[in-house]
């Protein structure tokens, strides 16, 4: 078991100390994040006591501790599983050779783009999600929120701790860049599209934990897997994080459709707008944003840069060891394409891409599967509520903004339609403006009560690490 230092100024398992030149680096950029923290993290919750788990140790058994602390006090640090002795790399044209502890000078470049685009999306959701406090339906959210930033926060530190240690001078001018960027801004927008969605509301937010930060644990499951050893052993654990993520999103989701049809049983329409609550329509249509727009974080169906990143030992399918062939040279995978003449889409054809080329869309099939679990619990509530409605999951080919569907319009069934008829229908299939402000409208008053809870939101089932869900998770 590899040895955590939790008393220097850094947290690590990675000998900081013993290299000075390094340590006095992240040293350096360590105020510059809290700086980015107290301007871009949660607004007006800084000098509140939270109720949050710190990782202690990458060990599985008791890894975290929980306790109060002051969000910019936190202790953020540097944490990789604990190497695998003899490890090899499985996968690609250098399936079988021992996993690289130094980067091979020819991939340098490449690695570098996909350990920035992954911590990019880190303080993205930070600043996406800074004014939800402002609007919580419960202090156990509030809660849950804050525990949610503070790792991603974390998740950036793993990123600039690689960019730092292996990059040179260019590691360090990224891990500037980190800090600079802002999601949604014109000039300076955050790399990846889905992170620079307005994030205005909780409804947003627990479908943004559910789909978005999902996509992350695809992407971090495919990182694991990476021929280069430290980007594995980061990965690996940033994984045991982002699972209470998901967490997050898919119980708030739950409670939301709970609460949802508890208030259609009050009313002698079954409206649960008129009753305070958010009805299964509109829910839908979140689902259909924000699903779509986290599909587009994969990146392109047929994608030369996948087969690259695979050929290369770099980035690997999601738990690699379940496939037979793990080079992949002869394989294809069934993709729909699009025919488009004359600028018109006229129709789709199944090709058979080789199976390299498809590796984002082999990655994107199995967070399709994965979504779908969530769905079809809830539709089993909405089920047992004797409700003829059924959240589903629309056409990975609707509403996309990337890859061969992109400028091309789909209903949510998949089908091909016209620009002009998806313009007319669009605020059926996503959220509209109005959609918004309602949902804002019911969020307009914070609960800060720690006995409170939301009329659009039920309360959990049970609290946190053993405390009731009543306990005062943040002092306000």
């Amino acid at each position: 078991m590899s040895n955590v230092v939790n008393s220097e100024k850094i947290p690590n398992n990675v000998d900081l100390s013993a290299d000075k030149k390094l340590q006095r680096a992240l040293e350096a950029w360590q105020p510059k994040f809290v700086d980015w923290w107290k301007e871009m993290g949660p607004e007006g919750f800084q000098a509140d006591d939270v109720y949050l788990r710190t990782a202690v140790s990458v060990d599985s058994d008791g890894w975290a501790q929980y306790d109060f602390v002051k969000m910019p006090d936190y202790r953020w640090g540097i944490f990789l599983a604990d190497p695998v002795a003899d490890r090899t790399i499985g996968f690609g044209d250098f399936y079988g050779q021992p996993a690289w502890q130094t980067i091979p000078g020819e991939f340098r470049n490449a690695l570098r783009r996909l350990v920035v685009t992954q911590g990019d999306t880190e303080p993205a959701s930070v600043e996406q999600q800074r004014l939800l406090g402002q609007c919580c339906p419960s202090v156990y959210d509030l809660r849950n929120l804050f525990q949610v930033n503070v790792e991603e926060g974390r998740h950036l530190w793993a990123m600039v701790y690689l960019l730092q240690s292996y990059f040179g001078r260019d590691g360090r001018e990224e891990a500037e860049g980190l800090l600079e960027r802002r999601s949604g801004n014109a000039d300076k927008p955050r790399i990846l599209g889905a992170f620079n969605e307005p994030c205005a509301h909780w409804l947003s937010f627990f479908c943004f934990t559910y789909f978005t930060d999902r996509d992350g644990k695809f992407q971090l499951l495919a990182l694991a897997e990476s021929g280069f050893d430290p980007l594995a052993r980061t990965t690996r654990f940033m994984l045991t994080e982002e699972a209470h993520h998901m967490f997050v999103g898919e119980t708030g989701l739950t409670r939301v459709i709970e609460r949802s049809l508890e208030l259609m049983k009050k009313n002698s329409n079954e409206d649960a707008r008129a009753e305070g609550g958010i009805d299964l329509a509109t829910i839908q249509r979140y689902v259909n944003f924000w699903y779509s727009v986290s599909l587009d974080l994969f990146g392109g169906e047929i994608s030369s840069n996948a087969a690259s990143y695979f050929a290369s030992g770099l980035k690997g399918r999601a738990k690699e060891d379940k496939y037979e062939d793990h080079v992949a040279l002869t394989g294809f995978h069934a993709i729909d394409v699009p025919v488009v003449e004359g600028g018109v889409l006229k129709s789709l054809k199944s090709e058979e891409v080789p199976l390299r080329n498809a590796m984002n869309e082999v990655l994107r099939d199995e967070y399709v599967i994965d979504s779908q679990r969530g769905v079809d619990k809830w539709n089993k509530l909405i089920e047992k509520a004797g409700v003829p409605f059924r959240i589903t999951l629309p056409s990975r080919r609707f509403h996309r903004q990337s890859g061969i569907y992109a400028g091309l319009h789909f209903d949510p069934a998949g089908n091909p339609i016209s620009k002009e008829e998806f313009e007319t229908k669009k605020f059926e299939w996503i959220p509209s403006p109005a959609d918004d402000e309602f949902v804002k409208s019911l969020m307009s008053k914070p609960i800060y009560d720690p006995k409170g809870m939301a009329n659009w939101i039920a309360a959990p089932p049970r609290g946190i690490k053993g405390q009731p869900v009543d306990f005062e998770y943040v002092r306000h």
